[in-house]
């Protein structure tokens, strides 16, 4: 960790310089607009500050949008923890209250998409019919815009009467299966062939060969799909929110920030967003982590 801290740091303080300067060009014009209205020419500190504080800039600076995160979970999570006993639910501003629907519906989507894709790739490897037909139709899949489809699974469930978190879940599981179809693929069939002839030979069955040799073999390719999946699976929840004009999500929040222009609110729900994302990609990686640690792989 020592060794890593400098670059990271060094990292994020090129991009929030880089972030700071962006805001005076961008935001510079609101501020002389102003300026000229009122018969005055700025001067380049003034630009500079009056950049760095309009309640609606077109870029906001680094400190508004962490003082944004800050209102939106910890101040708005007490204020919904004071409103407990008359409203029994935290204050529907509030990230938090946001952050778990969306999440919901990752997590729900994630486990579809895993276990169709798991399933996928075990019948391919042993199917060949399935190797030239389901393959080829996932990688197909792949390449349809999903802001395109998540519209129409929206409509088509909401005419049969399939509402809430499903759809999302649905919409998740699509960007989630893919790369753990792929990953397993590959995992599946790492073993060689001289290891697979020597199982035969101990006249193991195509199961058993499965479960002691292909599947532990699978492992590593697993978790590093599942890492990609989850993040897949979170963006797919918050496009499935944008069409059915919801009312809570990380997705409404950026559909309420675009629509009154509150630019601060929209990115401070992408950095809550991105925050969920490396959480939990963070959890996947110490699963995977303690598994092969008990497994005897080494990382």
């Amino acid at each position: 960790m020592k060794g890593n801290s400098l670059p990271v740091l060094v990292v994020v303080t090129v991009i929030l310089a880089l972030w700071y300067a962006a805001c005076v060009p961008v935001n510079g014009q609101w501020v002389r607009d102003q300026a000229a209205r009122a018969g005055t020419e700025p001067g380049f500190a003034e630009l500079v500050r009056e950049t760095m504080r309009q309640d609606r800039p077109r870029l906001p600076a680094p400190h508004q949008v962490a003082a944004e995160l800050w209102n939106s979970t910890v101040m708005e999570e007490a204020t919904g923890r004071r409103g407990l006993v008359q409203t029994g639910t935290l204050s529907n501003r509030s990230l938090i209250h946001h952050g778990w629907i969306t999440l919901s519906a990752t997590l729900l989507g994630f486990g579809i998409g895993t276990a169709m894709g798991i399933l996928l790739a075990i019948g391919i490897v042993h199917n060949r019919a399935m190797d030239f037909s389901v393959m080829p139709w996932a990688i197909a899949s792949q390449t349809i815009p999903i802001l395109a489809i998540a519209p129409m699974i929206i409509v088509v469930l909401n005419a049969i009467g399939i509402t809430g978190i499903v759809p999302k879940a649905i919409i998740s599981a699509y960007l989630s299966f893919f790369p753990v179809v792929v990953g397993m693929v590959k995992g599946l069939r790492a073993p060689d062939a001289m290891q697979i002839d020597l199982m035969k030979t101990y006249s193991a069955s195509r199961l058993q060969i499965l479960t002691k040799l292909r599947w532990p073999s699978a492992m590593p390719y697993l978790f590093a799909s599942l890492k990609v999946g989850i993040a897949a699976a979170l963006i797919g929840a918050i496009v499935g929110e944008l069409p059915t004009g919801a009312v809570a999500g990380l997705g409404a929040r950026l559909l309420s920030g675009s629509y009154y222009g509150q630019t601060i609110q929209i990115w401070s729900a992408l950095f809550a967003a991105a925050i969920l994302a490396a959480c939990m990609v963070a959890l996947v990686a110490a699963v995977q982590r303690h598994t092969l640690r008990r497994m005897g792989m080494t990382q």
